[in-house]
């Protein structure tokens, strides 16, 4: 855990990006509250590449949220009314992370912190394979069940396209790639390279097909909302 004053100066830091986030309208303003807690939590119990990698996965998913927004209003398929994130969103992909990093800083879990911080990798590579999905699979010209194989349209739940499918593999990947550069750089770095990529990557896409999944299976009954599916999916992929 940061002793006093680095963790102040974080607190301060961490607050003043959700700020800028709200500002920018990638946050709503509760949502931005929200964030703003998680990530002082998260820097103050597991420290600064933590805080950071979640910077980028915010930063990411305000970018892919955003892309070719006009034609995402057009199908109606965009995230918010214009692009913005709520607290459920915020809720959904962060609170594992921020549940792994408390963890972290308690220190007498009994688990590793290399293995503590491959789970924290891994359920934010699951976060930006997810959003990758859909934010640019929205925009394929077709999409098909992935437990039915039925043609549906893009943006349906449970619905897989190639250029969805795709994405979620770069979302993925890129997680991992920057969570290696970031602990090389602040250390201490992963012991084994090759593991970590193939752990985030290969968990955070098939935690993406889980959520997909369970879209199709329990969303679209009614038995779960949007944004719950992604906790679940999660936790049955890091369990």
């Amino acid at each position: 855990m940061l002793s006093l004053v680095p963790a102040a100066i974080s607190l301060a830091a961490t607050v003043l990006l959700a700020g800028l986030a709200v500002a920018a309208h990638a946050l709503t303003l509760r949502a931005g509250a929200v964030a703003a807690v998680f990530g002082s939590v998260i820097v103050v119990f597991a420290g600064y590449p933590f805080l950071a990698l979640l910077i980028l996965f915010v930063f990411g998913s305000v970018l892919a949220t955003r892309y070719q927004m006009e034609e995402k209003r057009r199908k109606n398929v965009q995230e918010g009314t214009a692009g913005e994130r709520g607290v459920a969103n915020v809720v959904a992909h962060s609170v594992i992370p921020v549940v792994i990093a408390v963890v972290i800083g308690w220190g007498d879990s009994g688990v590793p912190a290399s293995t503590l911080a491959l789970l924290y990798v891994s359920a934010l590579a699951f976060g930006a394979s997810d959003t990758f999905a859909s934010e640019f699979g929205v925009l394929a010209g077709r999409a098909r069940g992935i437990l039915s194989l039925r043609p549906v349209p893009p943006g349906t739940n449970g619905g897989v396209s190639a250029r969805g499918e795709l994405f979620a593999l770069v979302g993925a990947a890129t997680t991992a790639v920057l969570a290696l550069g970031l602990f090389a750089l602040f250390g201490p770095p992963f012991s084994s390279v090759p593991r970590l990529l193939f752990v985030a990557i290969t968990a955070g896409f098939i935690g993406c097909q889980v959520d997909s999944v369970l879209g199709e299976g329990l969303e679209n009954r009614g038995c779960l909302t949007k944004h719950t599916t992604n906790p679940s999916a999660c936790s049955r992929r890091s369990g």
